[in-house]
C-alpha cells in the first residue's frame, strides 16, 4: 500500500536531523571525485563529490527515499493513476516519450497511441513545409516560425531551440512571442517577412489572456500590412487540447493536440515543444531529445539513489532546504546555449513546489521549493557569484558542463583554447566554493567555502543530451514534491492574478485597486 505522509512525521526525517552535518570541503577528495558519479542518461553523467555527502548521509537519504515510497508513487504516476490532486487528473508527460522505452509501460494504452500519432503528424507536417510542398498564402516558401505563447509554451521550448541552433541546421529560423507587452510582438512581427512565416499558436485551455492577445495582434499587424492575396490564417497553425475553443476552429491551416493530463511547464516534449523543433531542425531532431528525454526517465525508476542521479538530486536538494536551511538554488551551466535553461528552470521548479499546503490542501509547518535562479558562466562570474562565494547566505549551487563545443570552432590564446578555459573556469569555481581561502592578513579576501555544488556533465550538448537534462530536471521536481507531499502539478497562485487582472479590465475590482490601475493610465 503506497501511503502520503507529510515529511516532518516520517521518522527517516527525524533521524536524518540527528546527523552531524559532513564538511563539504573534508568530503571534497580526489577518490569521492571519482567514485560519486552516476550515470544519468543520455550521456550524462551527475557528480555530488562536491557536495558533502559521506555513507552515513547517503544511508540516511535512502531510508528517506524508502519511508516516503518515491518510486512507488513514480510508478504510481507512470500506470496512469490521479496525482494531480487539486485539478483531479493524471500527469502523464513522461508518456510523450514513453514509446522511446520499452520498459515504460502505462494502462492508457490509448493515450500513448494519441502521443505517437501526434508525433507522427507532426513530422509529417515539418516534412511538407521543409520541402514546399506547404508554402504561404501567396505561394512562397515558409523560412520562418514564430511561437505564440507563454509560460509553458515558450519557457521550455524557447529555451530548447536556443539550445540546439548552433549544433543542427536550421531548417526555419525560429522566433517567439510571448509578453502581451505589445513592443515584444512589434519587435518580433517587424523582422518577420509575414509572406514567408508561419506562427504557431499555444495554449491548451484555448483561453489564455496573453496568447489570445498576442493572436489578434498578429492578425491586426499583418492586416495593416496589406499585402495583396495574403491569409494570416493560412500561416497559423495551433497547439491546443481536443476540448478547447481553438480546436473547433477550422481556419488554422492546421491543428495539433495535447491532453488536460500534461502540464504546462511539463509539456516541451509534447506538441508544444514538437512542433516548433520539428519545424526548426526536422522531426529527427526532435525524436533524439525524446529518446534522451527517455533514458533519464528509466534511470529514474531505480530504487538505490547511488544509480539513481535524479533523485539523489532531490534529496539532496531537501536536505539542504530542510536540514541546512538553505533558501535558494543556483542554475549554473557553462554552455552559451543553455542561456535561457535557467528561466525554464525557474518555472519548472517554483510552480510546481511554491507551496505551503500538502497535496490534501492542508498547512505544512516545513520548507518547500526554493528560489532558483541562474546564468551561464563565465558570464555570472562577473554579476552576482560576488554573493555566492562571500554572501551572508549560503547558496547550493548546480553547475553543468561539456567537454566539447558545438559549434567545433575555437582558438588557442595564451596556451590554451576557449573551451579548455571555459572548463577550467567550471572547475575552478566549484573548488572554490567547495574548499574556500583564508588570508588572515586582510579578512575581505577571505573566502569561507563550504558551499556545496553539484556537476551535470557530458561530452556535447546534444538534442540526446539535452532531453536528458530536461527530464532530470522534471523528474527532480516530482521526487522533491513527493518527499515534501505536494501537488506538484497544479499552480492556483497564478490563477489568482489572472481572476484579478480580468476584474480591473472589466471595472469589477475594489476602489483601491481601480485607483491603483489609474495611476499607470
Amino acid at each position: 500500500m503506497i501511503n502520503f505522509h507529510d515529511l516532518h512525521t516520517l521518522k527517516s526525517f527525524q533521524a536524518l536531523k540527528t546527523l552531524p552535518i559532513p564538511s563539504v570541503a573534508d568530503n571534497f577528495t580526489a577518490i569521492h571525485v571519482e567514485e560519486q558519479n552516476i550515470d544519468a542518461g543520455g550521456g550524462l553523467t551527475y557528480n555530488y563529490s562536491a557536495k558533502g555527502v559521506n555513507e552515513e548521509l547517503l544511508e540516511a537519504l535512502q531510508a528517506l527515499a524508502d519511508e516516503q515510497q518515491v518510486i512507488d508513487k513514480y510508478e504510481l504516476l507512470l500506470s496512469g493513476e490521479m496525482m494531480n490532486t487539486g485539478e483531479k487528473r493524471k500527469v502523464l508527460h513522461h508518456l510523450t516519450r514513453a514509446q522511446q522505452a520499452n520498459d515504460v509501460i502505462h494502462e492508457g494504452t490509448n493515450l500513448r497511441q494519441f502521443y505517437h500519432h501526434e508525433q507522427k503528424r507532426i513530422a509529417e507536417f515539418a516534412q511538407r513545409i521543409h520541402t514546399g510542398e506547404i508554402t504561404g498564402s501567396t505561394d512562397k516558401k515558409i523560412t520562418t516560425v514564430v511561437q505564440v505563447g507563454i509560460g509553458g509554451s515558450d519557457l521550455g521550448p524557447r529555451a530548447l531551440y536556443l539550445a540546439l541552433q548552433n549544433l543542427y541546421l536550421n531548417k526555419l529560423e525560429a522566433k517567439f512571442i510571448s509578453n502581451v507587452d505589445p513592443d515584444d510582438a512589434t519587435a518580433i512581427i517587424e523582422s518577420c517577412d509575414l509572406e514567408r512565416t508561419l506562427f504557431i499558436l499555444v495554449s491548451k485551455s484555448g483561453t489564455t489572456q496573453e496568447t489570445l492577445a498576442n493572436q489578434n495582434f498578429v492578425l491586426q499587424a499583418a492586416k495593416k500590412q496589406n499585402i495583396l492575396h495574403y491569409d494570416v490564417m493560412k500561416h497559423m497553425v495551433c497547439v491546443t487540447s481536443q476540448t478547447s475553443p481553438l480546436a473547433k476552429d477550422d481556419r488554422y491551416l492546421a491543428s495539433f493536440f495535447i491532453d488536460d493530463f500534461i502540464g504546462g511547464r511539463y509539456s516541451s516534449t509534447s506538441a508544444v515543444g514538437g512542433v516548433i523543433l520539428s519545424l526548426a531542425f526536422g522531426a529527427e531532431v526532435f525524436e533524439e531529445l525524446l529518446i534522451g528525454a527517455a533514458e533519464a526517465d528509466s534511470q529514474a525508476r531505480e530504487q538505490s539513489i547511488t544509480e539513481n542521479a535524479a533523485l539523489l538530486d532531490a534529496l539532496l536538494g531537501v536536505y539542504e532546504r530542510n536540514i541546512k536551511n538553505y533558501a535558494a538554488t543556483a542554475i549554473l551551466p557553462y554552455s552559451q546555449a543553455l542561456s535561457r535553461f535557467p528561466a525554464h528552470l525557474q518555472q519548472l521548479d517554483m510552480e510546481s513546489n511554491g507551496k505551503s499546503v500538502n497535496r490534501d490542501g492542508q498547512a505544512i509547518s516545513y520548507a518547500t521549493g526554493p528560489v532558483l535562479f541562474g546564468e551561464p558562466g563565465t558570464n555570472g562570474q562577473h554579476s552576482f557569484y560576488q554573493l555566492l562565494h562571500q554572501g551572508s547566505d549560503v547558496i547550493p549551487l548546480q553547475f553543468i558542463g561539456f567537454t566539447h563545443s558545438q559549434c567545433g570552432v575555437d582558438y588557442d590564446y595564451e596556451a590554451s583554447s576557449s573551451q579548455k578555459k571555459l572548463n577550467a573556469n567550471l572547475i575552478a569555481q566549484i573548488a572554490a566554493f567547495a574548499l574556500g581561502h583564508t588570508n588572515n592578513e586582510n579578512m575581505n579576501k577571505n573566502f569561507e567555502g563550504g558551499r556545496p555544488a553539484s556537476l551535470i556533465y557530458a561530452q556535447q550538448l546534444t538534442a540526446r543530451a539535452l532531453g536528458a537534462l530536461l527530464a532530470h530536471y522534471e523528474n527532480k521536481v516530482m521526487f522533491q514534491g513527493f518527499i515534501w507531499n505536494l501537488n506538484s502539478f497544479d499552480q492556483e497562485g497564478v490563477q489568482l492574478g489572472k481572476v484579478l487582472a480580468n476584474d480591473i479590465l472589466h471595472g469589477n475590482a475594489s476602489s483601491t485597486v481601480n485607483q491603483l490601475f489609474q495611476i499607470i493610465q
